[in-house]
């Protein structure tokens, strides 16, 4: 399922991250990455629901704001920035993120935002060795949003998220 992206492993520090990337109509992308790390579930599960702070470790992560909390259920307001094409790209979403700590599921979807749709979850299991992290994303550019043009960024974000949430965990440990 998953496909090792050698990047992710040029670093001697960095665990290797696996891909997977589904092409689906109307310009949908359905991507997931995976990394297994020593690390354990709460170490990285503090770091995931850090959510006011997200953007001091987030890579193209500008801001990410707590709009409201209402038992497991959290509304974020996050913008993304980065170039692209020599040009500077911005989006924002709105998020309702659901946790379920028990299952090691942190869901997310998008209600308001400059996606057509932007959703997914990210994923902690524990291993015999550690766990296994994993950021998932169904995806929808805006009308006009060259989606085939930003898929090489897209894999490149998972892989450079899931390493960011490992490094802080590790950093936060230390």
């Amino acid at each position: 399922m998953f496909r090792r992206d050698p990047l992710a492993t040029s670093s001697p520090e960095s665990e290797a991250i696996e891909q997977t990337m589904e092409r689906l109509p109307q310009g949908v992308r359905r991507l997931a990455a995976q990394l297994r790390t020593p690390l354990a579930i709460d170490e990285l599960w503090a770091v995931l629901t850090d959510y006011e702070n997200l953007s001091n470790f987030i890579p193209n992560l500008s801001s990410s704001q707590l709009v409201h909390r209402e038992g497991h259920t959290v509304r974020l307001q996050q913008v993304g920035s980065q170039q692209l094409l020599g040009l500077r790209f911005s989006a924002q979403v709105q998020l309702e993120l659901t946790e379920f700590r028990p299952e090691g599921l942190l869901s997310f979807k998008m209600v308001k935002g400059d996606f057509r749709r932007f959703e997914g979850a990210w994923r902690v299991h524990e291993l015999a060795d550690g766990c296994s992290l994993v950021y998932e994303l169904t995806v929808q550019g805006c009308i006009g949003m060259p989606i085939a043009l930003i898929e090489e960024r897209l894999r490149d974000d998972l892989s450079s998220n899931l390493h960011a949430v490992m490094m802080e965990a590790k950093r936060r440990r230390d």
